[in-house]
Order: structure tokens, then sequence, then C-alpha cells
């Protein structure tokens, strides 16, 4: 087409290109329900107040719909499909996400167990242990153009869900030395050393270095981009859209830097020179789920070796991002090596990951 248009293909020319040498969105799936679905699980029973109970059913029925099963033709033909092949069915986030997400799908595996849909829950954490096995770490979602970051890591916890339901010691075994990879990649690819009152400090933030836009989003940061007149300053401005969207939080003036402020807009994105609370508070947490399950599993040098990890997530946490003055956890700015005075939801995550001292 390019050759025989001069490389000046009319938009009528380049859908007809597509529509002849591309499938219509969805087509890897095939018709699927979840088969563990139940029409009135007990959690309904407890809901008295009538509205509630109605608006929890309607709840409940949308697992019915946000189900997804992949074609066995993906697997057999994976080069031809943009999607990344798991064996077991998935519940999407809806709307225009017609693939799973990482850290949605903790949420999602949560009410899964809620609803009593103990098998689909199970069948996606095997799916993301499955990919880490593959990748050595989860993607930002099912898409191979997201196979160059991630989003924040909820695997660990999601498998802490599935023990508290099933308590399978035996699923634990087979899969924690796939846990260990994922805990692995976090430390080998995301930490940063934070220099903070004359003390130094292992700490994670959120960093994506490929090259050129995000593929899902080209056309939006390419215009973006166009702010900036050297190659550098975009390829700058690409790695910060992709660590911003690894953050989960794509996009937020939490990323913002301008004058050592929050202020600005995408051009003023900076991402990878922010220490996140709630990254180091997911990753504390890790460190002490996996101390755990190495404990049970009786891997007792494993097992002390995430305790010291957990012990330094939490005293880093504890002097570089809480502050007594305003009684909260701040992110930290690694260019002014100072604090960030702006509260967001995530500044108390420490309080929901139990990554603090009581004192």
């Amino acid at each position: 087409m390019m050759n025989r248009t001069d490389f000046r293909p009319t938009k009528e020319e380049i859908r007809t290109f597509v529509d002849n040498n591309f499938d219509v969105e969805g087509s890897e799936f095939e018709e699927w329900q979840p088969l563990d679905w139940k029409h009135n699980p007990a959690f309904l029973q407890r809901i008295k107040d009538p509205l509630l109970l109605e608006w929890a059913k309607s709840l409940n029925e949308l697992w019915l719909n946000l189900g997804r099963k992949m074609k066995n033709e993906v697997k057999e033909n994976q080069d031809l499909y943009s999607i990344i092949y798991v064996d077991h069915p998935v519940i999407v986030p809806g709307g225009r996400f017609r693939e799973f997400y990482y850290w949605d799908s903790y949420w999602i595996i949560k009410g899964l167990l809620l609803s009593e849909m103990h098998a689909t829950a199970t069948g996606m954490v095997t799916n993301f242990l499955d990919i880490v096995d593959r990748y050595g770490f989860i993607p930002n979602g099912g898409r191979i153009y997201y196979l160059m970051r991630s989003q924040p890591p909820l695997l660990i916890p999601m498998v802490k869900l599935l023990m508290e339901d099933i308590g399978d010691i035996d699923f634990l075994k087979q899969h924690i030395g796939t846990m260990d990879k994922e805990f692995d990649f976090w430390i080998k690819n995301h930490t940063v050393e934070v220099d903070y009152n004359g003390r130094k400090y292992q700490m994670t933030r959120y960093t994506e270095q490929s090259q050129g836009p995000r593929p899902e989003s080209y056309k939006e940061d390419i215009d973006v981009a166009r702010h900036f007149d050297t190659v550098d300053k975009k390829e700058e401005l690409f790695a910060e859209l992709k660590s911003a969207a690894e953050s989960g939080w794509d996009f937020s003036s939490r990323w913002f830097i301008l004058n050592g402020t929050n202020k600005g807009n995408l051009t003023n994105l900076k991402t990878r020179s922010i220490i996140p609370v709630d990254l180091n508070a997911f990753m504390c947490w890790n460190a002490q789920l996996m101390a755990e399950f190495h404990e049970l599993l009786e891997n007792f040098e494993k097992a002390k070796y995430y305790k010291m990890m957990h012990a330094k997530f939490k005293e880093a946490i504890e002097h570089v991002l809480w502050h007594e003055d305003v009684g909260a956890w701040l992110d930290f700015n690694l260019e002014s090596g100072r604090r960030r005075d702006y509260f967001y939801p995530s500044n108390i995550v420490p309080l929901w990951t139990g990554c603090y001292d009581v004192e």
C-alpha cells in the first residue's frame, strides 16, 4: 500500500487495508461464562438495605459479562495476536479494556472470592504465575506491547487471598519460586539509593526505559512530544509517560514537578524522580508475606532474607516518607531531596499494608 500510494495513503485506503488484513477487536475470544458463578452468594444474604442489595446483585451479575476465554488458535498462533495467551479464563475491567490488567486483577480476585467463585479466582492467579515464569515479571496488561513495563506489584497479595480462602499448601509450594522471581524483578529493576539526613536507603520507584511512545496511546504521546524540539527530550517524555502508566496513576498531578510543585501538565511529568509511598508500602507488604510463606514451607533461610527486606522497607518508609508534623506519609522528590507536600489517597497505603510501627 505504501509503495502504491507513494507513502501518502488516504484515510479510506488505510481503512480498507486494515479491514482486509486484521480481524475485528475481540476475535481472539470465544463465548464463555464462568461455571462457578452463583446467583445468590452468601454475602448477598447479609445485606439488609433493599437498595444496596439490588446494587450488589447487579455487581454480582457483572461476572457473567466480563469473563473472557482465549481461543486455542491464539495459543497456536501467538505471533498473529497482540494478546498474551493464558490457559485459564479471566475477568477483564470492562469498557474499552478487553484484556486483563495487573493490579486491577487484585480487586477482581478479591471480589471473585467474596462471590464464592474460587475456581475462576485460582485460574487468574495461576495465569499470572505462569506469566512470571514465561517473562520474568507481570506486564502492565495482557498485550505484548505492555511487555516493557509492569504495574503495582500485587501478585504476592493475590496468592495471600487464595491462601486465606482455600489454604492449599501444595499450591504455595508449587509456586513459591515464581513469587521469588516477581519480588526480585522489582528489587533489581526499580530500586534506587536515597540519601536522606546523612543515611542511605534502598527504595523503589516506577521507571520504564524503553524507547518510543506507548504503543497503545501512540498518537496522544506524539502530540504531547511536539512541545519538545530534540529527540532526547522527546524520549525523556516517553519514558516518563510509560513510568506513570506503570504506576496505575495515569495520569495525575502526583507525578508533575514544575518549579518544585505539583502544578503543570503532561510535559512536566517526572515519575522517575519520585519515590512513591504506595509502591514502597506494597514492597514492604510483599516482603512480609514472602517471609510468612517461606516459614510456612520451612524455608527458613529464605524467610530470614525476606524478614530483613521487610525491616529495611519499613525503616525507609518511616525515616524518609513519614512526617510527624502532618501525621502522614508523603512522596519524596529525588531531584530536590525534599518531601512532596501534597495529599493523595496513596499517602495512607502503609496503613492498609501494615507497614508501620504501632508506636
